[in-house]
């Protein structure tokens, strides 16, 4: 997967549907993370998005409303496989398990800038995870949740106990025994990674509810949406992307940019110039694009739209207008509006 998707997503459905299964209601966890209680409402698309860090406070949130450490193993073993989205749910209706594995590291990333890597070396089979646009260590029960999710897809898909042959975390030893009983194996702890290796042979085992028609009629649409949400974007879209969502602060800085897409000052920099532009002129361009999107809006009142571009006043904003547009903004709204008789 490229580096350079979008740097924000939205959280599944089913991730909310999985807080209420372990007592817990979204709100209070979007609360204890210092999120927006409306992300897990039914809004515009690009409200409900968040960063990959913010989505590690949600889960190190569950951990503190919900100190289980079984927690992360329940959100995932309690779900009906009915309720995953199509990313998800091709993986348990696969041909046997190493395709379902290989169709769940390939399609997870329709839903979180996650990137499954599958070692199969020799006997065994490794499953490691990397999360992008973060140097934050995964949260604990993120961990949990996602090494559950490749087991319960072997065991609900062959129908029989999947047992790993080992698991291997970075943490330290927790002395509870919630880990070992689920996966039924050694749980090794202080390791260098975090893995779950797998026996080879087991990823031969056959799914019993294997459906190649509803495969055939899911694959190709997520084919395309993985295409996409993996396609390469220019330097120039994902900085105005990055300045539309905190035009609104003020006069965003280059380095509060280069933290929202994840990079050094230096480097976003370096790849603003390698396109034969600067940052003060995709500033420019980014204001520019969002005033004729408001201004587009009748209900939007001017002086409101100069609040939401970090305007300091509405006097500012219309010098800065009648420069771009040699005019000002209610004209310019008013010869776009529709013609009435």
């Amino acid at each position: 997967m490229s580096d350079a998707r979008q740097s924000r997503f939205n959280i599944p459905d089913v991730f909310w549907q999985a807080l209420k299964t372990i007592g817990l209601e979204p709100s209070a966890v979007l609360r204890q993370a210092r999120l927006p209680v409306t992300l897990n409402l039914h809004e515009r698309r690009d409200r409900r998005q968040v960063s990959t860090e913010e989505f590690f406070r949600l889960w190190d949130a569950v951990g503190v409303l919900n100190p289980d450490p079984a927690a992360g193993i329940q959100l995932v073993t309690q779900l009906d496989s009915a309720t995953l989205p199509p990313s998800s749910f091709a993986a348990f209706i696969a041909r046997d398990f190493r395709d379902g594995l290989q169709r769940l590291a390939r399609f997870k990333q329709l839903c979180t800038p996650e990137r499954v890597h599958l070692n199969e070396e020799g006997n065994t089979c490794t499953v490691t995870i990397d999360w992008l646009r973060t140097q934050e260590p995964s949260p604990t029960l993120l961990i949990d949740a996602a090494f559950a999710t490749f087991v319960e897809l072997g065991r609900r898909g062959c129908g029989v106990p999947i047992i790993p042959r080992s698991v291997e975390l970075t943490r330290p030893e927790s002395g509870s025994n919630a880990l070992a009983d689920f996966f039924g194996c050694r749980v090794r702890h202080n390791a260098e990674r975090n893995a779950l290796v797998f026996d080879a042979a087991d990823l031969n085992r056959p799914f019993p509810g294997h459906n190649p028609e509803l495969l055939e009629m899911l694959n190709p649409g997520l084919v395309a949406a993985l295409a996409e949400a993996t396609a390469p974007s220019s330097v120039r879209h994902q900085v105005k992307n990055a300045l539309k969502r905190i035009l609104a602060s003020g006069r965003p800085e280059m380095a509060e940019v280069a933290r929202e897409m994840g990079l050094s000052e230096r480097t976003l920099q370096r790849r603003i110039t390698e396109e034969g532009t600067s940052f003060r002129q995709l500033m420019l361009e980014t204001r520019q694009e969002v005033v004729r999107l408001l201004l587009s809006e009748p209900s939007i009142e001017i002086n409101e739209i100069a609040c939401l571009l970090g305007y300091e006043d509405t006097n500012s904003f219309y010098r800065a207008f009648r420069t771009w547009e040699g005019t000002t903004p209610a004209r310019w709204r008013a010869s776009r509006a529709p013609s009435t008789h």
